[in-house]
């Protein structure tokens, strides 16, 4: 059977044997338990402990006000341990490439988990694979491959997405298949808690019987009458309710299969996310978190299995990420109008795409579009070429490094980022607002380093040095931090040229033409290639000094375009 869950708190189980090479380390604390992750990863940025913008002061860090999916409302936030915060995600079910859909909830829930992190608090991650499941069984059949073959294989292509999306790895990945013992022993729970029990078997399959849980509803609002059967599964006429689930499927020919008390069989889809929240986080934990579709059933599911295995199981905050819709319809494999994350980071940075989804306020639906990805990409590049010309400027001489304080006027355009960073992200992680509060200081720091009064400034140096720092540490806190601007820079003029179907040597070639024809006097001929060019996405900057470069921009026939 495994080992025994207890209601009073989570279950440990060996993550070193966990089908992946990361390594993992657990603490208990206040009988609590709480993961920390020290495994490795190609992004430099995950290796640091802390993700910080500047001191969090308690008061601060108090502030922090969430919307509660359950209440309908934002709460303020207060972890069940002190310091402490425990966070599940319910993770893809990894049977094919991951669409923008599920890029948003991985990004909205990354961001979270920075800002928690910046805000000096202990971050146990949970966010699981579903590797086992009806959907990666036909897949597997499809493609004449094993089904835990074929998952894996998927949950790997995932940790690469996430990767290019910037997201930070969580502290736990559970899979299902490695809980068996825990899911096994949460179903025992769930006939066993009442005197009749929430649960019953036929033929093998074990359902639950929704109609013993009073409180099923709570988290959706919706009504036993209202729900819907036939969720991932077909309808199952031997079932006393339409709307009950299953906990346990009896296994068939072919489908992988685990022993059990009620016979060979696999796990529905709902139990595997209450046993492993339960195992890694206890049964009461501070957040958990997925899309809006999850709300029903997926969660309202969790909450009737978790509550009848232990009275004392409870999430405090609730969150759900808004749809990603393409013409007003949410974005999904099963109505094949999606655009996987690999089809949009070949024309598009990857955190450009990150801009895009970060630009509205994540329990908002946002619709996905070439307008606006292209000015996403063209905020990016602004942002990054300002930061590349900052730093180029600091770094010309460092002998010539000035010494000083910060000119108070700086001063006070720094404060009020940092107040309007905390203030945004505080209320409900409020990216928008976060990144418009950017908007000044970069205007600042063009003006030093590109208007003749800045140029004038006294301590130009150091103004420039700590509006960088601070515009670093905020987009660092938004997963925004390239590991190098020029590197960022040079992958963004060459998404630009591959959309526009041109190579860099050809836009030089146009330059050359154009440039002849200016000093001719043919600025009709010229102008022709300057809008040509325009309409590309490529946009031409004539210098002070007769050289003309180029920079991607967003073509001139969507600018106008609603975004």
């Amino acid at each position: 059977m495994g080992m025994i869950l207890k209601c009073s708190k989570p279950l440990l189980v060996s993550i070193l044997s966990a089908p992946f090479s990361r390594l993992n380390c657990v603490i208990n604390l206040q009988n609590r338990q709480f993961c920390l992750s020290v495994r490795t990863h190609r992004n430099s940025e995950i290796k640091s402990s802390r993700i910080r913008c500047c001191s969090v002061s308690s008061q601060q860090k108090s502030e922090l006000w969430l919307y509660n999916t359950m209440s309908r409302e934002k709460e303020k936030f207060k972890p069940r341990v002190p310091g402490k915060v425990g966070i599940y995600v319910c993770g893809v079910t990894a049977y094919d490439l991951s669409h923008i859909g599920h890029a948003r909830v991985y990004v909205t829930f990354d961001v979270l988990f920075r800002y928690l992190r910046h805000l000096e608090y202990e971050v146990c991650y949970v966010r699981n694979f579903t590797d086992v499941d009806d959907k990666i069984i036909a897949r597997a059949n499809e493609l004449g491959e094993e089904p835990l073959s074929l998952s894996r294989r998927y949950c790997e292509e995932f940790h690469t997405d996430m990767e290019f999306l910037h997201c930070l790895p969580p502290s736990v990945e559970p899979r299902v298949s490695d809980h068996m013992p825990q899911i096994i022993d949460m179903i025992n729970k769930v006939f066993a808690i009442l005197e009749n029990g929430c649960a019953y078997r036929i033929d093998g399959d074990v359902y639950f019987s929704v109609d013993k849980f009073p409180a099923y509803g709570k988290l959706s609002g919706r009504k036993l009458e209202d729900n819907r059967a036939g969720e991932r599964v077909a309808v199952d006429s031997r079932k006393k309710n339409s709307a009950d689930f299953a906990l346990w499927k009896a296994a068939k020919q072919g489908e992988p299969f685990w022993e059990s008390p009620w016979g060979p069989g696999r796990p529905g889809w709902h139990i595997e996310c209450s046993a492993m929240s339960a195992a890694y986080l206890g049964y009461s934990f501070d957040i958990h978190g997925g899309g809006m579709d999850l709300v029903f059933p997926h969660h309202e599911n969790e909450i009737a299995q978790s509550c009848s295995a232990c009275k004392h199981s409870n999430v405090s905050y609730w969150m759900h990420n808004g749809f990603v819709t393409v013409d007003s319809e949410k974005m999904s494999k099963s109505l094949g109008n999606f655009f996987t994350i690999r089809q949009v980071i070949d024309l598009y940075h990857s955190l450009a795409l990150r801009f895009f989804l970060l630009g509205t306020d994540y329990r908002s639906p946002v619709n996905f579009s070439n307008v606006r990805l292209e000015h996403a990409s063209d905020r990016a590049f602004y942002i990054y070429q300002t930061l590349h010309d900052c730093e180029a400027f600091i770094s010309q001489d460092d002998a010539t490094i000035e010494k000083g304080s910060i000119p108070p006027h700086i001063q006070t355009i720094n404060n009020k980022l940092h107040q309007d960073f905390v203030e945004s992200m505080s209320d409900d992680i409020n990216t928008p607002d976060a990144l418009a509060a950017l908007s000044d200081p970069l205007k600042t720091i063009n003006d030093l380093l590109h208007t003749s009064k800045g140029k004038k400034q006294d301590s130009r140096v150091v103004a420039l040095t700590a509006l960088e720092k601070i515009i670093r540490n905020v987009l660092t806190v938004l997963g925004l931090m390239p590991s190098s601007y020029l590197e960022v820079l040079r992958e963004l003029r060459a998404k630009a040229l591959k959309r526009a179907g041109l190579t860099e040597e050809q836009v030089l070639e146009q330059i050359k033409e154009r440039t002849a024809f200016r000093k001719n006097k043919e600025y009709e001929k010229s102008d022709a290639i300057r809008i040509s060019l325009e309409s590309l996405g490529i946009c031409l900057m004539d210098g002070k000094d007769g050289t003309t470069t180029w920079r991607p921009a967003v073509p001139s026939a969507l600018r106008e375009q609603h975004v």
